[in-house]
């Protein structure tokens, strides 16, 4: 049942609440919540801290504590506050949440309490929320009734009920979630917290301690369920994240900008975003690489060669150390150096550990000798012995330091080293490969690419460990090399990871072959696999005829099978010129919500031309669209993780004809045919890849 109600307002504009007229109570208590959550803003910015610390850094960090605690209490005008409500049964034994029977909750994106500290709106991460997205007929979680609420803006204008607890209602789809789904978008991403599915919703709670691997078709929301779980994992150990952090890590600038604005919707504003590129910025990239060559710099086989390399500078001591103290010499033998040596080889610890171990090692075997004689030295005996200037040259000669960029420097820019060390691993021609054709002078001269940074973040890693965070989520995970995924593991060592992303939607030369694969590279072998297959986004017509191609991509993935009633919009059209495309992008923007137009990357130039003289205003990817501007010009190399109302798709053949191979060419054009939530027009000079036709 749905009802759209109107309030009844008097003449003097007040709003009456008839006891018979539900949607104006709830409208009430949408008003009612909203003052509640404005006051307990009020006592936040109230609060007097200056004199509650017993230092400036104490200061400083409560400080910045209860600012975050105001912004996350700011009232989005446009942003329903409570998006559900939940009637729990009355009948005693019912299944449900502890202390929950009888009760009513509105569940919403936040708690929201009265001024005697009474809910009037529950975050719906909290374990009495869960019912919302879970409950069924079959399985009713205690629930009587669930009411969704439809909202125009920010005002609340109709509800939806299902009588969870009455087996003679049928079952329907419902209206109002079919209407958010299909929402018009202008801006960047949104959160789903109101149209979160029981399939995605699992994932979304699953625990902090196990790792997480989701693949998803387009359309199948694994981008928001990953952000979701971050929001739910920080509701649910808040403590531990906010002394371990988390992160977001995306394929690209444009694309984090896209996402940026769910999280601080959801209330959460300490999570960090960046790309694996932002990661690894040890040195300026001002390179790029072959194909060929970025396969074998990404491939897991470098960090064995770097490996080898980095332990080549140790070498076992030849003469022994003479320490003099006063009046007395200590000498430590060079085969009783090479076995302290030896010994932290065999520990497997990080070089610079390692090196950092060596002269205690040594100042602990002189100690030794001292209280043979019969000495009794303490600790800052030996910390002096360790000081001591014999000692550190024995150090410096046997254990000297490297420098993870001067490392890789001379790896690619010296034949002779790179075969010592790549012997068994590269062969003669991946040798060549990624040897510079003119060795570089110096790090800072260095035409670094972006492949060469992860080797250096690897060399890094193995003279001193990475810091580890409590969770790392990664987006469009297929893309990734195995140098890079082990780059974005050793951010979660000790923490958990949520790896989203889709096989056959994998565009690089290196893209990933398994999920299996992928997770022993990460690092996460025991993380659970699994695969949402509805579709929520992309309409019926158009995923139907974009999963033509998945035969040719991707084999062995189940196609997404979509769950909107409406088909959308779809058409294929033979165009004469970039005028019809122009006529394209046109006739779309009538329509409400975003537009965008993805084309090849070569042929952008042309398009942004014929644009500009058809007085179309436009944006590029990760610019902001405006109710004004709602057309975005998206070379296809970029518009993997976006998503727009309508999609003009330029010249599919180009798309696949810019890609160094025809099934990277095929992987790509999936990604842009799979961008529209509404509509996709089609349009084309030269003739269609076969595959589609």
């Amino acid at each position: 049942m749905s009802a759209s109600t109107p309030v009844d307002e008097s003449a003097d504009g007040s709003t009456t609440t008839p006891a018979d007229d539900p949607l104006a109570r709830e409208r009430a208590h949408l008003a009612a919540s909203r003052c509640a959550l404005r006051a307990m803003r009020e006592d936040a910015e109230a609060l007097d801290i200056s004199d509650v610390t017993a230092n400036w850094v104490n200061a400083a960090v409560l400080e910045r504590q209860t600012g975050e605690r105001i912004k996350a209490l700011a009232d989005l005008g446009d942003t329903p506050l409570f998006f559900g409500r939940l009637d729990h049964l009355h009948s005693p034994g019912a299944e449900q949440a502890e202390g929950a029977e009888g009760e009513r909750f509105y569940v919403g994106r936040r708690h929201v309490h009265d001024a005697d500290g009474d809910p009037m709106v529950i975050d719906w991460r909290a374990p009495v929320s869960q019912p919302f997205y879970r409950a069924s007929r079959k399985d009713p979680h205690g629930i009587a009734l669930r009411r969704r609420f439809g909202y125009t803006g920010g005002d609340l204008t109709a509800y939806e009920d299902e009588h969870l607890s009455d087996p003679s209602e049928a079952a329907t789809t419902s209206r109002l979630l079919q209407q958010e789904i299909e929402r018009p978008r202008v801006g960047p991403m949104r959160d789903i917290v109101a149209t979160i599915q029981p399939e995605q919703d699992e994932i979304v709670r699953s625990g902090l301690s196990g790792s997480v691997c989701v693949q998803g078709g387009p359309g199948t929301g694994k981008t928001a369920v990953g952000l979701h779980r971050v929001a739910y994992l920080l509701y649910a150990h808040r403590e531990r994240l906010a002394r371990t952090g988390t992160l977001v890590v995306g394929p690209n600038r444009s694309f984090l900008h896209y996402i940026e604005q769910v999280l601080p919707a959801l209330g959460e504003l300490t999570v960090a975003q960046a790309t694996v590129d932002d990661l690894v910025a040890h040195v300026e990239v001002r390179g790029t690489d072959e194909a060929q060559a970025a396969v074998v710099k990404g491939d897991a086989r470098m960090a064995r060669v770097l490996r080898r390399a980095l332990y080549s500078h140790v070498t076992m001591p030849t003469e022994p150390v003479v320490v003099v103290r006063g009046s007395r010499r200590w000498r430590v033998p060079a085969y009783e150096l090479e076995e302290i040596v030896r010994q932290l080889l065999d520990r497997d610890i990080r070089y610079g550990a390692a090196r950092d171990a060596l002269p205690q090692r040594i100042a602990h075997a002189v100690l030794v000798q001292m209280e043979r004689a019969g000495e009794a030295p303490d600790d800052r005996v030996q910390d002096a012995v360790a000081r001591n200037a014999s000692v550190k040259a024995a150090v410096k000669a046997v254990w000297p330091t490297v420098d993870p960029a001067k490392l890789v420097l001379r790896l690619l820019g010296d034949a002779e080293f790179l075969a010592e060390h790549a012997e068994g691993l590269l062969d003669e021609q991946e040798q060549k490969t990624v040897l510079w054709a003119k060795p570089a002078r110096s790090v800072k001269s260095a035409k670094w690419s972006a492949a060469d940074a992860v080797l250096i973040d690897e060399a890094a890693d193995l003279i001193q460990r990475t810091h580890s965070l409590g969770h790392v989520v990664l987006d469009e995970a297929q893309d990734l090399s195995p140098m890079q995924y082990r780059a974005v593991g050793r951010r979660c060592t000790t923490g958990s990871a949520t790896v989203l992303g889709d096989l056959a939607q994998g565009t690089t030369p290196w893209a990933t072959r398994s999920w299996e694969e992928a997770l022993a590279h990460l690092g996460k072998q025991d993380a659970v696999i699994e695969e949402l297959t509805a579709g929520f986004r992309v309409p019926t017509d158009v995923i139907t005829y974009a999963s033509r191609l998945l035969t040719h991509i991707a084999p062995g993935l189940t196609p997404v099978a979509s769950i909107r009633e409406n088909p959308g919009l779809f058409e294929v059209r033979r165009a004469g010129g970039t005028d019809d495309v122009v006529s394209a992008c046109r006739e779309l923007l009538r329509n409400e919500g975003s537009v965008g137009l993805i084309a090849a990357d070569v042929r952008v130039p042309e398009l942004a031309r014929a644009l500009t003289t058809a007085g179309i205003a436009y944006v590029a990817p990760g610019e902001e669209t405006t109710h004004t501007t709602r057309l975005t010009l998206v070379p296809a190399s970029l518009a993997k993780g976006l998503e727009y109302d309508y999609v003009v798709l330029d010249e599919p053949r180009a798309v696949v004809d810019a890609e160094p191979d025809e099934r990277t060419g095929l992987r790509r054009l999936y990604v842009a045919l799979t961008r529209a939530v509404s509509g996709l027009v089609v349009t084309h000079t030269a003739p269609l890849p076969d595959q589609l036709t």
